[in-house]
Formats: C-alpha cells, structure tokens, sequence
C-alpha cells in the first residue's frame, strides 16, 4: 500500500516510517501541507496520516483538500498533540476516520493503520477472489475467464491485473501503480508501464463488451471500470 504522512516533526515522520516499512508498505513523507497540496491532484495513495498543527496550513484544511481532490474515499489518521475531547470530536466530525494523540505508540499506530486499511478495503489477499468472469487464483497466479485460463500472465501482468480489479473503480496514478508493482525506487518508465497495462487489457479482454473496461485517464493514470457493478467475492 502506499501511505502518505504531513507532519513538521522530522522525529515522528522517521517514526512512521520505520512503523510503515516494518508493514511492507511505501511510505512518502511530507514537512509542511504545502508539500503535500501539491502532489494531490497528479497522485494516489491509500491512506492519509496528517497532522493538526503544521506550520503552513491546519490540519483540518488539509482533510478538506484531500476529501475534495481524492477520486474515491481514502482513510485519514489525525495524529495530533491535541488531546482535549472536543477536539478529538472536531477532527472526528471534519472528515478525519481516526484520531491518535501523540507519542504514537508502535504498536498502537501499527494496529490503528491495519484497521484502516481493511475499512479501506485493503485486507490481506485471499487464496482466490472471483469479479463477475474474472477468477484470480493467488497462489498460482493464475486469471481464469469464464472458467478457462486467459492468455499466459506474466508475474508482473499478475500483480498488476490483481492490484487494478482489487481497487476497482479507483482511478490510480502512475507512481502509484508502479510502485505498487515494482517497488519504490523502481527503473521502470511510464512508457513501459503502459505497455504492461496494454498487455494484461488484450490479455484478460478488459473492453466495454466483457463488463469491465480497463481507461487510461489523461496525465494522470488508470481506472478499471465495472459496467455491470459486480461485486467481488472470495471463491469457496
């Protein structure tokens, strides 16, 4: 998953670091709102950890920002100094899914985050996931298509595939999908992405006659499309 956090204390952002890392998960750390306004509208992530207190623009405002610009609900952890009940009902009340006052815990912001993601819809994978048509068998690595094999998957075509059908509907910028993938750091361009996303398109039919529709947006991303609204199941 990828995380973002907004804080202007260097010491709790290396502390949600290492707590993310220790998840498996990417982490992108922001020192002021600013910083972090400005990758909103070009980037996706999957869970948001924001600070009351920056010394640019409230915390508060910064949930608006995000609310207003994400393409599709993403969970929000407050994590404040501010420890006064009313204030845990403001943030609570402004947007915010969780609140947690520092010195964060490890473990405790550990669980609080796991328990986010999963509202998020980002539990641990199943064995075996069925979408309409689309069987995905986890272990093998392997899509079935109406009961037969798709065409040959490769590991990545696999993982990128499960990552677009497990966030359906969500349009996911580039960084993001490559990160997801590849892994932070990764050499991988967005021309090549795009020929990966064109062969898992061609390879599992994702065209408006199949159900679901595989759309590039503009300078921006990809968003797999349900046009029949299926909704996913764990296989028995």
């Amino acid at each position: 998953m990828r995380i973002a956090a907004v804080d202007d204390d260097p010491a709790q952002l290396d502390l949600v670091k290492v707590v993310v890392a220790s998840m498996g998960h990417d982490c992108h750390l922001f020192e002021n709102a600013n910083a972090l306004m400005r990758v909103l509208p070009r980037e996706t992530f999957d869970l948001f950890i924001v600070d009351w207190e920056l010394p640019d623009i409230p915390g508060l405002e910064v949930i608006r920002a995000i609310r207003d610009t994400a393409m599709a609900p993403v969970p929000i952890l407050m994590m404040t100094n501010r420890s006064d009940e009313r204030d845990i009902i403001e943030g609570l009340n402004r947007g915010a899914d969780d609140y947690m006052v520092k010195s964060a815990r490890v473990g405790e912001l550990r669980a609080r985050l796991m328990a986010l993601l999963r509202r998020g819809g980002h539990a641990p994978a199943p064995k075996e996931q069925v979408w309409g048509r689309y069987r995905f068998m986890v272990q093998e690595r392997v899509v079935r298509v109406d009961g037969a094999d798709a065409g040959a998957l490769t590991s990545k075509e696999f993982d990128l595939a499960f990552l677009l059908f497990r966030n359906m509907g969500r349009l996911l910028s580039r960084a993001h999908l490559i990160e997801a993938v590849w892994g932070i750091g990764a050499d991988i361009s967005s021309r090549s992405l795009d020929v990966y996303v064109s062969h898992v398109r061609s390879k599992l039919q994702l065209r408006a006659e199949s159900g679901y529709k595989l759309v590039s947006v503009y300078n921006h991303g990809y968003r797999l499309e349900d046009l029949g609204q299926t909704q996913a199941m764990m296989a028995p």
